[in-house]
């Protein structure tokens, strides 16, 4: 059964719907990584690990400050069916360097794996071509598994790390994509 997905921008009414959206995850993998630096050489290997039992995977950043900063510095947009939010992605704009940097791509526990981070993905796609982007990044922790799986069939591709990005110290992961017209 397909759900009927419209995608909007937020609304203020919609942000204490966002932030009760449950921000974790449940991962069977992570990206191990592991740094070697010798005489003028740097070796980094990420390798995917499975875990011995199933994680629930903490949200690396604080979901509450959603409240604070969704019209701040950031563009919020909102998957919605039948009036009821379904998820919610959030992003920068990088003008310098023509590209758009996705923070937050949420989707109700209930809505997972039913094509809402897809659409949202392809809207956020659409409005940055028309914009004349050319790049879309997200970054993600290493331990989530799920969204590593998704970005990449999204065809997005590894692009970086930092080992020591998000307050919880996890490590974060960059993949980015080249936007082209279809």
């Amino acid at each position: 059964m397909s759900i009927d997905i419209k995608v909007r921008s937020a609304l203020s009414a919609d942000i204490i719907a966002l932030v009760g959206l449950d921000h974790t995850c449940e991962s069977n993998y992570v990206w191990q990584l592991d740094l070697r630096k010798e005489a003028g050489e740097v070796n980094i290997t990420l390798r995917e690990v499975r875990l011995p039992r199933s994680v629930r995977v903490k949200y690396p950043r604080d979901h509450f400050s959603l409240a604070d900063e969704w019209k701040k510095n950031s563009r919020t947009f909102v998957a919605v069916s039948e009036g009821i939010p379904l998820g919610y992605i959030r992003f920068l704009e990088q003008g310098t360097a023509e590209s758009i940097w996705v923070l937050d791509l949420v989707i109700l526990t209930e809505a997972r794996r039913k094509g809402v981070a897809t659409r949202l993905i392809q809207f956020v796609e659409g409005w940055a071509l028309e914009r004349k982007y050319t790049q879309l990044f997200i970054e993600m922790s290493s331990k989530n598994h799920p969204a590593i799986s998704f970005v990449k069939k999204m065809g997005f591709e590894f692009s970086g790390y930092n080992e020591h990005y998000y307050a919880t110290k996890d490590v974060a992961l960059f993949f980015g994509k080249l936007l082209k017209e279809f």
